[in-house]
């Protein structure tokens, strides 16, 4: 089956920006050997969309799909006992991300919304986009409330995991910490280890 691809022009009103194609981050991070190529460290924003993405799976408890992100980047997303899974890479549903969620019960889908946005981190080698990181907003809840959690991805071929969650309420400046996770340590992380809580915890669920 064909994979549509999903279009987005604006990342989710929770970020609060209203963007169209790519938004430079305007942190140089090296060049080519041969100084044909400048890398630089970017955001760029798609969304899933299911109802473009193939359907790999149908089941009672949450279905699988495969979308498409970034430079055309297979995404995985998949529902199962009230909580998602987001990985992305080549063949992403086998990557270990395709397993990693939230111990809350949790979705990337805000209220009222069909579509959940991917902030991507990464660079320009040969005048294509490479992603090295993504960042997911998971929205939380239980039974003591609700809360909004950042979930920064490692996205590596067929290597994918989560690396960091941050509490987006408790942190005023919880995606540029994000961010900064991403590019320093989404790239080396050796998806063997585990995820930790970064910044501050606050008393959303996680």
């Amino acid at each position: 089956m064909a994979i549509a691809l999903p279009f987005v022009s604006r990342a989710s009103e929770a970020m609060r920006v209203a963007l169209a194609g790519v938004v430079w981050a305007g942190a140089l991070v090296g060049a080519s050997p041969a100084g044909a190529v400048t890398q630089f460290q970017k955001s760029a924003y798609t969304s899933i969309d299911l109802k473009h993405c193939e359907t790999l799976k149908v089941h009672p408890d949450g279905n699988a799909y495969l979308c498409r992100g970034l430079s055309g980047t297979p995404v995985y997303f998949a529902e199962g006992d009230g909580r998602a899974f987001v990985a992305a890479g080549a063949k992403p549903e086998a990557s270990r991300a395709a397993s990693q969620t939230l111990k809350a019960f949790n979705t990337p889908f805000a209220a009222q919304s069909e579509r959940a946005t991917i902030e991507w981190r990464f660079v320009i080698r040969d005048k294509r986009q490479v992603p090295y990181a993504m960042i997911v907003r998971y929205f939380t809840h239980n039974d003591s409330g609700s809360g909004e959690v950042l979930v920064v991805s490692r996205v590596a071929g067929a290597e994918a995991c989560h690396v960091a969650y941050i509490d987006a309420k408790a942190n005023r400046d919880a995606i540029v910490l994000a961010r900064r996770i991403a590019d320093e340590r989404a790239r080396g992380f050796d998806c063997k280890g585990e995820a930790t809580v970064e910044g501050v915890r606050g008393a959303g669920p996680m």
